[in-house]
């Protein structure tokens, strides 16, 4: 706490710099008090205090889902772009980054403003008071890991040695002292400990569910669970230890009865239920319609995405290796309303009204003057089908060419062509999709439409029931448990694909199925990236796009950490050292 012209501010880390360059402190935020209004009742000024803590969260939200989101497999971007966020998708790390500025600052927000109050406030007042106390530190524990993820190294990779963030529990008493300094960045380990400290004593002192825009005991089990699950170590060599932490804090959640799976067809329109009205929601950032004016809603996480009641920019697709994987248990047919995988139902193609026809449509190869292979492109030709046998046109500089199609499932409109490169592809029988460039705009609606509105209202989850089960079958397999792994793992699996549970998980399938099913349920809540490294798995991302196409990014390479923005380390006081990422491998 910072008494300056009898005002109280909670400090940054990177906010620093702003006391040594004679910023006016006058122009506080609006989580800002006047110092005697704290220090006279500071228990009385509790819910505001607390109230601005979750207010930052909305800032940071938007950041973390990027960073988390682009970085992974489940999207691609029509072309280039000057915005910072292009960086996370191209894998070009600069410590420049304003996005990750942001996500730096208002996490370290959030950690000062929660350890601020506890340390001013005293436990054991009333359950009132403790349960307000349990979310500060929930929400300090929530902060710390989502840093740790981002900026330090997977759990498995030297956590004793590899650095994590700096761990400042509070404002410090004296920023103005000479030899004030602040502390470098704590091991991965000893930022996961942090965590753990503070979540579990959430848990302890939790005691009123007021629904998932607030913390709970229930969100703070989920985020333990998480946790111990990024610890458990890798497929090839897990940390039982760990993984068996991870399924007890899962089935904590689970037989709490708290929570509920939504099923088929609620869950189809997941994003469209309020999170106080779903009943699987555990922890969300929520968000309001009156936060946003005029054009904000084009600046939403979902307004990359798709463009909904004239807001939004639509840059944004399914990937095509997601839309595989969507279709590996049956072909979804958007045009004629036809979902295998109610997943399927969060994507959105924006076919041409105007364009009659059917349209074969495949990927292909794309090579570069020498021969070798740089990429790959979307075709859309035009098709000509009678009975069992088909043929499409594709005209390249005016040039049409007419190729004969083979049969794969005609039933479900799946075809192969022997393509003039020599190679032969599957695509599949459509009407035309709109293009953004050369792309055909697969909008992606998991982070719009909330509450049945025609907007860009979304409510960032950071937990719900279903990545509990998938925690519950990964950390079950670990241990070798497949039966129930296998159960976890179906509970999820079926809900989507009624019928089509796996008859058997063992060692050999358990890594690939257990995976593919996290892909498939949490794609678009940032959690990809990060579930590839941490099991030591390799990023590929082999499918149209501007991105590197044929990049393997291993899970040692540097960039699978973002750097430590710049401006955080210039704001650190003489004497003191904030360590930057390595810049190469």
């Amino acid at each position: 706490m910072i008494r300056m012209k009898k005002k109280i501010f909670f400090l940054t880390i990177a906010a620093v710099a702003c006391t040594f360059a004679g910023c006016d402190i006058d122009r506080l935020p609006s989580t800002s008090m006047a110092a005697e209004d704290v220090t006279n009742d500071p228990t009385g000024n509790m819910d505001i205090l607390l109230n601005g803590a979750y207010s930052y969260l909305k800032d940071w939200s938007d950041p973390m889902h990027r960073c988390g989101e682009y970085a992974g497999d489940n999207m691609m971007i029509r072309g280039t772009s000057t915005d910072a966020f292009y960086e996370f998708i191209t894998y070009s790390r600069t410590p420049q980054n304003s996005r990750l500025q942001t996500f730096w600052d208002y996490s370290y927000k959030v950690i000062a403003q929660t350890s601020n109050i506890i340390k001013m406030i005293p436990e054991g007042q009333s359950a009132d008071v403790d349960n307000k106390l349990g979310e500060c530190y929930f929400l300090r524990g929530l902060l710390y890991f989502y840093l740790c993820r981002a900026y330090g190294r997977p759990y498995y990779q030297s956590p004793e040695t590899n650095l994590g963030v700096p761990i400042v529990n509070g404002t410090p008493a004296d920023i103005t002292g000479a030899g004030f300094k602040l502390p470098d960045r704590a091991t991965v380990k000893e930022t996961y400990a942090q965590a753990i400290s503070d979540l579990n004593k959430a848990a302890a002192m939790l005691s009123v569910n007021q629904g998932p825009a607030y913390a709970s005991k229930e969100a703070a089990w989920a985020m333990l669970s998480r946790i111990y699950l990024y610890m458990s170590g890798t497929w090839a060599n897990p940390n039982v230890e760990y993984a068996k932490m991870s399924e007890a804090y899962a089935d904590s959640v689970i037989s709490s009865g708290t929570y509920s799976l939504l099923g088929r067809a609620d869950f189809m329109k997941y994003n469209e239920l309020e999170p106080e009205n779903n009943s699987e929601s555990i922890f969300v950032v929520k968000r309001m319609p009156d936060e946003f004016s005029g054009y904000d809603y084009y600046y939403t996480i979902g307004g990359m995405y798709s463009n909904i009641g004239g807001m939004g920019w639509g840059e944004m697709y399914a990937s095509a290796k997601y839309l595989a994987l969507l279709d590996e248990t049956g072909r979804n047919d958007w045009y004629n309303h036809k979902i295998v995988d109610a997943r399927a139902n969060f994507i959105e193609p924006q076919y041409d009204e105007n364009t009659p026809g059917t349209y074969f449509r495949f990927i292909k190869n794309v090579y570069d003057a020498s021969g070798k292979q740089t990429n790959y492109n979307y075709v859309q030709a035009l098709a000509d089908i009678k009975g069992n046998t088909a043929t499409c046109t594709e005209t390249i500089n005016s040039k049409p060419t007419t190729y004969e199609l083979t049969p794969v499932d005609a039933a479900q409109g799946i075809w192969s062509i022997k393509y003039s490169d020599g190679n032969t592809y599957t695509g599949v029988m459509d009407h035309f999709i709109t293009l953004n460039r050369v792309y055909p705009m697969f909008y992606i609606v998991k982070c719009s439409r909330e509450g049945g509105s025609q907007t860009q209202l979304h409510s960032p989850v950071i937990t719900r029931l279903g990545e509990i089960y998938l925690n519950k079958a990964e950390a079950a397999a670990k241990q070798g448990d497949y039966a129930g792994a296998l159960v976890a793992l179906n509970t999820i699996r079926e809900r989507s694909l009624p019928g089509q549970g796996y008859t058997s998980l063992d060692a050999t399938t358990a890594p690939t199925r257990i995976d593919k099913e996290r892909q498939l349920e949490l794609a678009y809540q940032a959690e990809r990236s990060y579930d590839v490294y941490r099991n030591g798995g390799e990023l590929t991302r082999r499918y149209p796009g501007p991105h590197n196409a044929m990049e393997v990014i291993e899970p040692t390479d540097y960039r699978v950490v973002y750097f430590i923005p710049q401006n955080a380390i210039n704001a650190y006081p003489a004497g003191s050292t904030l360590t930057q990422n390595p810049t190469s491998n």
